[in-house]
């Protein structure tokens, strides 16, 4: 249990930090998804369209700190080998 009041303050700021960065991620796993449905339905044309809103929010998640770079980049990476095999 927290004594102090930092310490108070802590327990406060790091809920509400968990409760945006799981909004966060769970967005941009929604967008993955979206592209993975456009590929499954072999629509190349919504597959890139889907791609193209897809990668801004990646790069975000990087940027906010919710998602490692080298991870956005290995999902980039093969999503766009994906689409572009269609």
């Amino acid at each position: 249990m927290a004594n102090t009041p930092q310490a108070k303050k802590r327990i406060r700021r790091n809920q509400t930090r968990a409760a945006i960065n799981g909004a966060r991620v769970s967005r941009i796993r929604t967008f993955v998804k979206k592209v993975e449905a456009a590929i499954e339905g072999g629509d190349k044309d919504a597959a890139a369209a889907a791609l193209k809103a897809a990668q801004p929010e990646m790069a975000r998640g990087v940027a906010r700190g919710v998602m490692h770079k080298n991870t956005v980049a290995r999902k980039m990476s093969r999503l766009t080998k994906r689409v572009a095999a269609l």
